[in-house]
């Protein structure tokens, strides 16, 4: 019996109309997430839903550990079904947490399971769920189609060899899958032995022997055009906050030498390594016409044995509290300068910086491009009803909603583009509740307009991916 019916988060008339005859069918573009590239271009087949729903999802890792569950149903080495069964346990106790609507959501769309997930019926729903992932329809990109899906740009080293986005691209079906240039590690010299290593597999990537800073900027720029030939046209940054320094405020070929001899380092000379850095990388994507994102406010690896005993990506991050405003500022302007800032997306993930964020873009939109600086939508613990609310009504407050890129799933599982349908009704919600409070006119086609933009239209023409006719004429069947 589920909860999850045709007008789910849908609280008036209105926002009934707005999703059901505007939103709901229209197509997806996931500008960032971690989809593996591999499995998109092999069409794998998964063997059971564990594979597809638990493996590399901290989120539900999370929720286990909180519980008492030990890592041997986790991380460790219990049977795929074993797992399932621990975490279909878990699923009672996720009530209020975005986990208790993602997972019915989830398993109501792909699956067609509309029974609550407890520990009794864990083995009758892996039976089920396994068995429909055998079907062509269940493949890696059978279940992008289900949800017509047109492009997914996954999360790309600059050492990657982009092997598998070649694969796809010679297929020429949907959903389209191009590469975002992920270069966290080509600045993060804050280990001096993995970073020696790294600019080692850098350089034969890029055939050049790194000897020196300015050898490092050639490679990388060598890698960034590697990626533009294969279609790749955005960036992403993880970090902390952004830096900014004085140019010149300390030699960079300096500390590059000090890195790659292992003496150690000031704190500030690492963050004018990383902001050096960062301006000669932005410069790059503006000439390239390219999208820029960065994801600031993690705080990552905090629990020091599980990271020893895991690896990092396994859970142990949360929210910083790092300051934001004032070298955000001082970052953007030192691009905007010279003209050299590229279109940008700001993700935030403290809710106490939401209107930092929602102000700042203002502050480097120049007329030239309609939304050239964007505040992305909640992401990671923000990507939730009350986050997704305070970002929009930050946006909504401070900026233009109207001209707003929308939802991505950020995410490794093929199984969460629901997430696309949980944004579309609760911004429906939102919308249609304001009408009803008389602060928005009573005009569907106009309001359903601004809704089909933000779902899709917005993210078309922002990112401006060319979408051949083939593929739009083999877009699977829309499952919202």
């Amino acid at each position: 019996m589920t909860f999850i019916k045709d007008n789910f988060l849908l609280e008036t008339p209105y926002a009934k109309q707005l999703y059901h005859d505007y939103a709901k069918e229209m197509p997806i573009i996931d500008y960032h997430n971690h989809l593996s590239p591999e499995q998109i271009a092999n069409n794998h087949q998964f063997k059971n839903i564990t594979e597809a729903w638990l493996a590399g999802d901290h989120y539900k890792w999370r929720a286990m550990r909180t519980l008492g569950i030990d890592e041997h149903y986790i991380t460790g080495g219990a049977s795929d079904e074993e797992k399932f069964q621990k975490w279909a346990e878990t699923v009672p106790f996720t009530l209020r947490n975005p986990l208790y609507h993602w997972t019915h959501l989830e398993l109501q769309r792909y699956f067609e399971i509309e029974d609550l997930l407890t520990g009794a019926n864990a083995t009758q729903v892996y039976k089920n769920a396994s068995r429909q992932l055998q079907k062509d329809s269940h493949s890696a990109v059978g279940l992008l189609q289900q949800f017509s899906v047109e492009v997914v740009c996954t999360t790309d080293d600059p050492i990657d060899s982009l092997e598998h986005h070649q694969k796809t691209k010679k297929k020429g079906v949907l959903p389209k899958m191009l590469p975002s240039f992920r270069p966290d590690k080509l600045y993060a010299i804050e280990d001096h032995t993995s970073y020696k290593s790294y600019i080692e597999r850098l350089g034969e990537a890029a055939d050049i022997q790194i000897k020196s800073y300015a050898d490092l900027i050639e490679a990388a720029k060598k890698r960034i055009m590697f990626f533009h030939e294969n279609g790749g046209r955005l960036s992403d940054h993880g970090l902390e906050q952004l830096y900014h320094f004085k140019p010149n405020t300390f030699d960079v070929e300096v500390i590059f030498k000090k890195v790659v001899n292992g003496a150690d380092l000031l704190p500030d000379e690492i963050g004018y390594f990383k902001f050096e850095t960062l301006m000669h990388l932005c410069r790059e994507y503006h000439r390239l016409g390219w999208v820029q994102q960065f994801h600031l406010g993690a705080l990552r690896n905090t629990n020091a044995r599980k990271m020893a005993q895991l690896g990092p990506d396994t859970g142990f991050d949360s929210i910083g509290d790092f300051s934001q405003a004032s070298g955000l500022a001082g970052f953007l302007n030192e691009l905007d300068s010279t003209d050299q800032l590229a279109k940008t997306i700001l993700y935030n993930l403290n809710p106490a910086y939401n209107e930092v964020f929602a102000t700042m873009i203002g502050n480097f939109n120049d007329g030239t491009i309609k939304g050239k600086m964007q505040f992305g939508s909640g992401w990671w613990y923000m990507d939730q009803l009350d986050g997704m609310e305070k970002q929009i009504n930050a946006l909504s407050n401070m900026g233009f909603l109207s001209c707003f890129v929308g939802m991505l799933t950020d995410s490794r599982s093929f199984l969460s583009f629901p997430r696309h349908e949980y944004f579309r009704r609760l911004l429906c919600n939102i919308l249609g509740n304001d009408i009803k409070k008389g602060l928005l006119p009573n005009d569907m086609a106009y309001i359903g307009g601004l809704v089909q933009d933000i779902s899709y239209r917005n993210a078309k023409a922002y990112f401006n991916f060319k979408i051949e006719e083939n593929q739009q004429n083999e877009k699977g069947h829309n499952v919202r």
